[in-house]
């Protein structure tokens, strides 16, 4: 299954993209973190471009079969993390994403190139 969600991860990571999300990060996290094969960090602009990437995003991955098993409760203005079992999306505001760093947290992680 690795492939099938390197496959998902980078059609997540386009849509986001269509979206206008920055900075999108496509992480190999297998060797790192015993969660997850694929993880994506993302920048939103705003609180509503939050959530429309949240939306946006499931609605492109309910397409290729996957729902959300999990997402963080409540909700917060700043950072939505979506769960779909071999690839966790993270997707935050600017000041979160640099506070937080969680690329630092998987230091050694292949970066993936995710752009066509």
């Amino acid at each position: 299954m690795p492939k099938a969600f390197k496959t998902v991860a980078v059609a997540a990571a386009k849509a986001i993209n269509e979206h206008k999300a920055e900075d999108i990060v496509v992480l190999d996290v297998r060797k790192t973190s015993p969660l997850s094969d694929y993880m994506i960090i993302a920048t939103a602009l705003s609180r509503p471009h939050l959530e429309s990437l949240e939306y946006k995003l499931e609605e492109a991955l309910e397409k290729t079969g996957l729902t959300v098993h999990h997402r963080n409760r409540p909700q917060s203005d700043v950072w939505r993390v979506l769960d779909y079992g071999g690839l966790i999306v993270h997707l935050m505001d600017a000041d979160a994403r640099e506070l937080y760093a969680l690329e630092r947290l998987h230091e050694g992680a292949k970066e993936l190139s995710w752009r066509s």
